[in-house]
């Protein structure tokens, strides 16, 4: 899905912000923590890294225009909004796993020359899975953008919308999302983009949150029988 987030006003103070959670960053995707049921293999762990290296390696971006006037902002997703897990009747359990979320990896690009705003593209590779309590064979997830200033805070944040779709007999879906023009004003030709972060981050719940920073894992096709977390 293609989409763009425009930055309207760059003030001092921010006029929303991100869930009260340390912000564990991190550069290409979720990533960290600890892994709870279903348990990883190191055949399984081998061709998620493969696949990662060949998604990443047809996912550098290119923006037209001249040699960029400084950085590109980073761009990084928020550790503990990485992944999302939703559970029937709050019990965390593998047989209780309705549906799961993560995102995986994250490629960007800028480009800015003179004083001229700063415009961004990403693209953002999510992984959606459906769980034996699940209830529908579609998911809609909502997932937050949001651009900072590396010393004050949140300059704007933006909510979006990815609907994920199992087939019959498949419980592990993967989709791109595609933010073509995030477009941040600067001051004077002085502002850099290093001055900014881009994150990336699941619309969590204080639980999920809680489940996330305590390094518990479901694999994304939690269908599969497993001990109970």
């Amino acid at each position: 899905m293609r989409r763009s987030l425009l930055i309207a006003y760059l003030g001092l103070a921010a006029w929303t912000a991100l869930p009260s959670m340390p912000a564990f960053a991190q550069y290409g995707g979720a990533g960290g923590g600890g892994r709870g049921g279903g348990g990883d293999t190191a055949a399984e762990d081998a061709a998620k890294a493969k696949r990662d290296e060949e998604w990443s390696a047809g996912q550098k971006l290119q923006l037209p225009g001249a040699k960029n006037a400084g950085p590109c902002p980073y761009v990084k997703v928020l550790y503990d909004a990485a992944r999302y897990q939703e559970f029937a009747g709050d019990r965390v359990a593998s047989d209780a796993v309705k549906y799961t979320g993560e995102i995986q990896s994250l490629s960007s690009g800028c480009v800015y020359t003179g004083a001229q705003p700063i415009h961004v593209a990403t693209d953002i590779l999510f992984a959606f899975g459906r769980g034996p309590a699940a209830e529908s064979s579609t998911k809609d997830y909502t997932y937050w953008v949001a651009v900072t200033d590396r010393n004050q805070g949140i300059l704007d944040k933006q909510y979006f919308t990815v609907r994920a779709v199992f087939p019959a007999g498949q419980d592990r879906v993967m989709t791109t999302e595609k933010i073509e023009n995030i477009e941040i004003p600067r001051a004077n030709s002085g502002v850099s983009g290093a001055n900014f972060e881009i994150l990336v981050g699941f619309d969590v719940t204080p639980q999920m949150v809680d489940f996330n920073r305590n390094g518990k894992r479901f694999r994304a096709n939690a269908g599969a029988p497993a001990r109970s977390q």
